[in-house]
């Protein structure tokens, strides 16, 4: 058996919705409580007997680790509040005796702008308490004890629908503020590190302060990255959207389309789509074209970059070209996506 566990605050209800979703596997539930004033910890009760307290101190790996401390099973497997069980096939053994970290696989769905976006990963979450725990203030990583293990992942058969980048703008600019303040204490016992700057670009951007993003994202490229890591490939093609968002579209030409970059990124749909844009806005269509074509040959993370937001885009390009009749071949490509739709209906009239 594994043990489930899941840390929470002040989220009554998302924890509800989390909750109904674990009780039909043969898992232990354990949470953790870190001081809610709402009906959390009742809402818990309902579901699992082992429900402790733990007292906030801005360390999201503190309360993580107290948790698997709580649970009767070696394998943890650490959940948010804000997470929905889709499917959980996991057994102990696919972690070889604690010798790997499961990566399970998570779909973030969020709202803008009047549209539901879903973006695909793979996360550590998966682990054997014994050999692993976690690290990190905020935005928290697993790591192997000393001496315990030699860090290795693989994935397991587990997938969770993600809202936690969902809400109104101000939620979302309160959550991206408290991750600065806790990110900035990271930085400041620990110095810098670049999975550290990443997500302080990260949180600038979600606040809409692309200037900041640019800063961040622009220390962390400094360093010698494997461009294999998801989340290096998430910061080059975030530093791009935030070059764009800030006027300064031709210095993402010049940086993340030179040719070693290029290589090392272009073999994901989300790349050669953000290099599309960046083309569109230095109003170099062919190659901004090229580069959607690319995309629509390749896997994606976030979904509609190989197919249907790739051929709208190449749509626009084309009808502001003024070639009407092959725009509308290209919208029309684009199943139901509202935008699209839009355009094929004010070609048509």
């Amino acid at each position: 058996m594994i043990s489930v566990c899941i840390i929470t605050r002040d989220e009554s209800d998302m924890l509800r919705r989390c909750l109904e979703t674990l009780i039909k596997y043969d898992v232990e539930i354990v949470v953790v409580d870190t001081g809610s004033k709402d009906d959390s910890r009742k809402t818990a009760l309902e579901y699992t007997s082992k429900v402790y307290d733990f007292e906030w101190c801005d360390d999201f790996s503190a309360a993580r680790n107290y948790a698997a401390g709580k649970a009767e099973n070696n394998i943890i497997l650490a959940l948010d509040t804000d997470e929905i069980i889709e499917s959980l096939n996991v057994q102990e053994s696919m972690v070889e005796d604690g010798k790997a970290v499961g990566r399970i696989f998570r779909i973030n769905q969020f709202e803008r702008q009047g549209e539901v976006q879903k973006a695909r990963e793979r996360i550590s979450r998966l682990y054997d308490r014994r050999y692993y725990k976690y690290v990190g203030r905020i935005h928290e990583q697993i790591e192997a004890l000393e001496n315990q293990a030699e860090e290795m992942v693989c994935d397991v058969d587990a997938t969770v629908r993600h809202y936690g980048y969902d809400g109104s703008p101000e939620q979302i600019a309160a959550k991206a503020e408290r991750n600065i303040r806790l990110l900035e204490l990271d930085l400041a016992e620990n110095g810098e590190k670049p999975y550290t700057l990443y997500q302080l670009g990260k949180s600038w951007y979600m606040c809409n302060d692309y200037e900041k993003a640019v800063e961040y994202f622009g220390k962390a490229l400094e360093y010698d990255l494997n461009p294999k890591l998801e989340y290096v490939q998430d910061m080059v093609e975030t530093y791009g959207y935030a070059l764009i968002n800030t006027g300064r579209a031709g210095e993402a030409e010049e940086i993340l389309g030179s040719e070693e970059v290029y290589d090392a990124f272009s073999g994901w749909a989300d790349y050669c789509f953000m290099m599309g844009l960046v083309y569109m806005n230095c109003e170099m269509y062919e190659r901004a074209i090229d580069e959607f074509m690319k995309a629509a040959t390749k896997n994606a993370r976030m979904e509609g970059t190989n197919s249907y937001k790739a051929f709208y885009n190449i749509g626009v390009i084309l009808e502001c070209l003024g070639k009407t009749e092959e725009a509308l071949k290209y919208y029309q490509k684009c199943g139901k996506y509202q935008a699209a739709l839009k355009r094929i209906n004010a070609l048509k009239k």
